[in-house]
């Protein structure tokens, strides 16, 4: 199966996608997909085969009259069999597909289609039902649309594990487009190259900092108010959020004492804002206060599974996002509130070390690069 070519996020939800069902009988229909072995006269191309297949499971799921052609097409204009098509010219092969659908049925056009896969677009049929039977909400195949995807299953003939593994792998990919926890505007993405500066200044003009990133590696720098992260391609991530201390939170940090006040909003407000939201399964593992750091600063640890910022192609060929530790540090200087992060992606089935190896790792990494920032 190829890899999808980018972030689920960029389509339209499939509850936008397909409308809510106005009264259809669903299991009814699944008979007519499965039970004849009538196919078209007509054949299909391979990349309409796997469009297909997404077309079917969606008419099944509700009525050929529910299905939003457009929105349809942008989800399948995600797979990277479609790489080479236009959003316009993806419409115009689901549209075809529906009006096949609706003149000659389900059962011919889908048998039609999984005689025209080729065994390396077997998986990426099955991922295009997925895709259609998601619950994008949940995140999970509903109950009542197991017994279809079951029976999809089997008529491409895929085994129990491999089936398992692509709907994982898929509902990985949807999470790690609704959760890409930095940027959606990519007016805010800058190139180190397009920058052509060495150093990055804050628009409040609080500090400046070197770029720790370069051209040559896929260099990122990515801003929005309050906040600037440098990224490149290996897997570097390097983040400053920056807040103006209020008044109301000086009294609250005079009232607490720096090393409470720090602890509570990195760890039960930051965190839980900037993290636990976008990646349900992350967990603070560790955190610790630095004493000696801009006369205190709280650090903490957190694992996040499947929560990197950087994605790798999975055995079946789709694209989800890796394993990582993002460490994070909350200090005072002058009159600003800084949370510095720094992320470990593991890499080609990399394992972490011991805990507390780690975690002193990414530390020194925070405190290697917060040394390279010039407050004013």
């Amino acid at each position: 199966m190829d890899q999808w070519k980018g972030n689920v996020s960029r389509s339209p939800t499939f509850n936008q996608t397909i409308k809510q069902s106005t009264g259809v009988t669903i299991m009814t229909k699944y008979d007519n997909v499965f039970n004849s072995q009538k196919t078209l006269a007509e054949s299909l191309t391979p990349e309409e085969a796997v469009a297909a297949i997404a077309v079917v499971t969606a008419i099944a799921d509700s009525s050929v009259e529910e299905v939003d052609p457009e929105g349809l097409a942008g989800i399948l204009w995600e797979f990277e069999v479609f790489e080479e098509y236009s959003e316009e010219e993806m419409i115009e092969i689901v549209d075809k597909l529906i009006d096949i659908a609706e003149s000659q049925g389900l059962s011919p056009l889908f048998n039609t289609a999984n005689e025209s896969l080729p065994e390396d677009l077997v998986l990426d049929g099955f991922a295009a039902g997925v895709v259609a039977l998601l619950d994008e909400e949940e995140l999970i195949i509903p109950k009542n649309k197991e017994p279809f995807l079951k029976k999809l299953q089997a008529a491409l003939e895929l085994e129990d594990e491999e089936a398992d593994e692509i709907t994982k792998e898929i509902i990985a990919a949807f999470q790690a487009g609704e959760n890409e926890e930095y940027f959606d505007d990519e007016d805010d993405i800058i190139t180190v190259e397009d920058y052509l500066e060495d150093v990055y200044e804050s628009p409040l003009g609080n500090f400046t900092v070197p770029i720790p990133v370069d051209t040559e590696q896929g260099g990122k720098i990515q801003t929005q108010e309050g906040l600037v992260s440098f990224s490149d391609d290996i897997g570097t991530l390097l983040r400053i959020d920056y807040y103006p201390i209020p008044p109301e939170q000086l009294e609250e940090l005079e009232s607490q004492g720096q090393r409470e006040y720090l602890q509570t909003i990195l760890v039960d407000k930051y965190v839980p804002q900037a993290i636990f939201t976008n990646v349900p399964d992350a967990q603070v593992k560790y955190s610790e206060y630095l004493e000696d750091v801009f006369e205190g600063a709280c650090y903490a640890l957190v694992d996040m599974p499947k929560g990197s910022t950087m994605s790798q192609q999975g055995n079946n060929g789709t694209a989800a996002r890796l394993d990582a530790y993002r460490g994070v540090m909350a200090f005072i200087n002058g009159e600003f509130l800084y949370i510095v992060s720094n992320q470990r992606t593991f890499l080609n089935g990399e394992t972490p070390n011991d805990l507390a190896e780690e975690a002193e790792y990414i530390k020194d990494n925070i405190l290697s690069f917060v040394e390279t920032i010039e407050f004013s």
